[in-house]
């Protein structure tokens, strides 16, 4: 069953994940995750590591940040380049480039956050 990102906690975490509210949002989307099934589920989980690792960047923790990207793009890596409404593979590329930026030391906040959408 696809996601509605319109309305309800979905909704809510991606307002969230947009104004870079990264713990609200994943606290919004954990709610739904908790109910899902799969292949919803392990898709929602990678979601809401890349919120949990960019909470970890604003609290300058690179490595719970890229441990936790590593882990959301290896989740993703079995769903198709759009899935439920998410543009999975921009979204994939985003979470690489992040991740050659923390691992080179680059100063990742010169970078965009993933979009979600």
């Amino acid at each position: 069953m696809p996601f509605d990102w319109t309305e309800g906690a979905l909704a809510e975490g991606l307002r969230c994940y947009t104004n870079q509210e990264f713990f609200d949002a994943h606290e919004y989307w954990e709610g739904v995750w908790l109910k899902c099934e799969e292949p919803e589920k392990t898709f929602l989980q990678a979601l809401i590591q890349i919120t949990a690792a960019f909470h970890h960047l604003q609290h300058a923790n690179r490595v719970g940040a890229s441990s936790l990207l590593r882990a959301a793009l290896r989740r993703l890596d079995g769903y198709s380049a759009e899935y439920s409404g998410i543009a999975v593979e921009q979204l994939r590329a985003s979470i690489r480039t992040w991740l050659e930026a923390i691992d080179l030391d680059a100063r990742p906040a010169e970078l965009a956050f993933p979009k979600i959408r």
